[in-house]
């Protein structure tokens, strides 16, 4: 993808593009950075657009025990001596973006979380837990197959929509990119040692818009509703159609939003 940040205990891959106000793009959780092409292409004309695989995706390492994803987001800004920028993430990008506002709020100079998890949340959702059923048998029959269907109906379709209601073009990238962590290896997208922000919303004082799809899980309206209510410079936004990966259905529109919230 670009260049390589050695880390001592592994690497992170990563790209920088332009010039400018910095702003750092995070990725979904089982997929890597390039859920964020048309994000980078939009916006490193006039910003110094980061984008970077987390550990056990993509091009990066595989996680080891005592990672954090925080943590290697702190490295990778000290190496690319970036003091403050706009965190952008996805799910567990979200998450992470998260936990390091919560440690490093002087660095943060904005957060757009979309589809936001977020650490200490407990998943309750009854097709979420379905899915993930089903995942773990798919697993135990090793039936790969079965297993990336489950992993796209969870983080693609979502709980409203069956496969051939989703955009065909979407679901083939987000496969795609499934595909490609598997054959690299990845095989655990675990979320590494964290801050069990869900008791610490109200601390997160950076602007903050959250970004959800009208077709999401209740447990991500639930993370996106909290942060919105207790963080204090929060607003949310809600975009109608989509569902996890609002950021490939609707680029056009989160690229509104984003400007936006830039300007």
């Amino acid at each position: 993808m670009g260049d390589f940040l050695e880390l001592g205990d592994g690497r992170l891959s990563c790209e920088v593009r332009g010039h400018g106000r910095p702003v750092v793009f995070l990725h979904p959780g089982a997929f890597h950075s390039a859920a964020w092409d048309e994000q980078v292409a939009r916006f490193a004309a006039d910003h110094r657009v980061v984008r970077y695989d987390a550990r056990g995706h993509g091009e990066s390492s595989e996680q080891l025990p005592g990672f954090s994803h925080h943590e290697d987001l702190r490295r990778l800004l000290d190496a690319l001596t970036i003091d403050r920028a706009v965190l952008v993430g996805c799910s567990m990008g979200s998450r992470t973006a998260i936990d390091f506002a919560l440690l490093h709020s002087d660095r943060v100079d904005g957060l757009l979380l979309s589809s936001p998890g977020i650490s200490g949340m407990v998943e309750r959702d009854p097709f979420t837990l379905e899915q993930w059923r089903l995942f773990a048998e798919a697993i135990a029959a090793q039936d790969n197959a079965l297993a990336l269907k489950c992993v796209l109906r969870m983080l693609v379709d979502g709980p409203h929509r069956m496969p051939d209601q989703v955009d065909p073009d979407v679901r083939a990238r987000y496969a795609a990119m499934l595909i490609d962590n598997a054959r690299k290896g990845h095989r655990s997208f675990g979320t590494g040692a964290e801050l069990h922000a869900i008791t610490r919303t109200a601390e997160l004082r950076a602007r903050i818009l959250v970004v959800t799809g009208s077709l999401d899980t209740t447990d991500i309206h639930a993370v996106a509703d909290l942060i919105a209510r207790e963080a204090p410079n929060a607003r949310q936004v809600v975009i109608d159609g989509a569902g996890h990966q609002v950021n490939a259905e609707q680029p056009a529109r989160f690229g509104e939003l984003l400007e936006e919230f830039l300007g």
